[in-house]
């Protein structure tokens, strides 16, 4: 198993966190303060922009590092481009994701590319994190409130434009909000700690719940009438616009995912829909809770209370 046996690894893939953690040696090999966080992200095209490609596939992969309190250090571009591809859009996307590493702070050190069938780019990126801010998915706990900071619904805006539903004009908020680093919202939840948080991106909200539920030994309650849903996603949805991890996702949760009578399917089917570059997903204590929510309002965040955590009982999610 990946790290088996290795005291350096903190993290590894067996919480399923969004990165891995490694603790760093001084130079008298004492374990130091400031531990190395890793995460690696690339996929195909999600929008007609080249440039807004490379900005959000870099936003993605930033958000690994965020989601567990770092901060992005240096990165490392992944690119794969057909033999026929445009240089002038090769070159637009890799602008656009290394203007969203230099918002970051964060040093491009180099990259690999190779030929591909399609087109695909993101990065491997390292960050830095303090030891006692270190944020996890195993750390929820019961009476913690749940807190989103992106409204859902990016899977079905994607899969609306692909197939021409909607204009350029109508997909450009999407965009935007996909492009947004979530940099500013981690600092605003490191300024009041959090006992767990994950990024919501491919598993959808309800795939990365299950993750903090079943690392923490916990269920997450989710009120899914308070889950906030991106302008527009809702009637797109009910058309049957959703991406095609919606359907696979709620197959392959089955029973980890339970759901109370009487919820709209159309939610339903968003909470389980794929997203790119989502919002964190964090979990705190009743009492830093209103701390919380200031932290992120005043720095221009989305801070919506989605739930609770409460004992577990019987899946590692549950939507009422």
């Amino acid at each position: 198993m990946i790290g088996e046996g290795d005291e350096r690894l903190l993290v590894g893939p067996q919480s399923v966190d969004d990165a891995g953690v490694v603790e760093l040696e001084g130079n008298t090999g004492a374990p130091t303060d400031t531990l190395m966080v890793q995460t690696v992200d690339y996929f195909p095209p999600v929008v007609d922009d080249a440039r807004a490609y490379g900005r959000i596939a870099a936003a993605n992969a930033l958000s690994d590092v965020y989601a567990m309190g770092g901060r992005a250090y240096s990165a490392l571009n992944l690119a794969g481009f057909p033999r026929d591809f445009s240089d002038e859009w090769i070159g637009e996307i890799l602008a656009g994701g290394f203007d969203a590493m230099k918002e970051a702070g964060c040093v491009v050190a180099g990259g690999h590319t190779i030929q591909a069938e399609e087109a695909l780019f993101g990065f491997a990126v390292t960050g830095m994190i303090e030891r006692h801010q270190l944020v996890t998915n195993a750390g929820a706990k019961v009476g913690d409130l749940l807190y989103l900071t992106k409204p859902i619904g990016m899977g079905t805006m994607t899969t609306a434009s692909k197939r021409g539903e909607i204009d350029a004009a109508t997909m450009q908020p999407a965009i935007e909000q996909m492009a947004t680093l979530n940099r500013i919202a981690a600092e605003g939840m490191t300024s009041v700690g959090a006992n767990a948080c994950t990024d919501v991106t491919g598993f959808g909200l309800a795939g990365h719940a299950r993750n903090v539920g079943a690392a923490s030994g916990v269920t997450m309650q989710i009120e899914l009438g308070s889950v906030p849903i991106f302008d527009g996603a809702h009637a797109l949805a009910a058309r049957g616009f959703c991406s095609g991890g919606a359907t696979r996702g709620r197959q392959a949760l089955g029973d980890q995912i339970s759901l109370a009578d009487g919820l709209d399917e159309t939610r339903v089917s968003l909470a389980f829909d794929a997203e790119t570059s989502g919002g964190l997903l964090i979990s705190v204590t009743e009492d830093n809770a209103a701390d919380l929510e200031a932290a992120l309002i005043d720095r221009g965040v989305l801070a919506a209370r989605i739930g609770c955590v409460v004992e577990a009982a019987g899946s590692d999610v549950h939507f009422i």
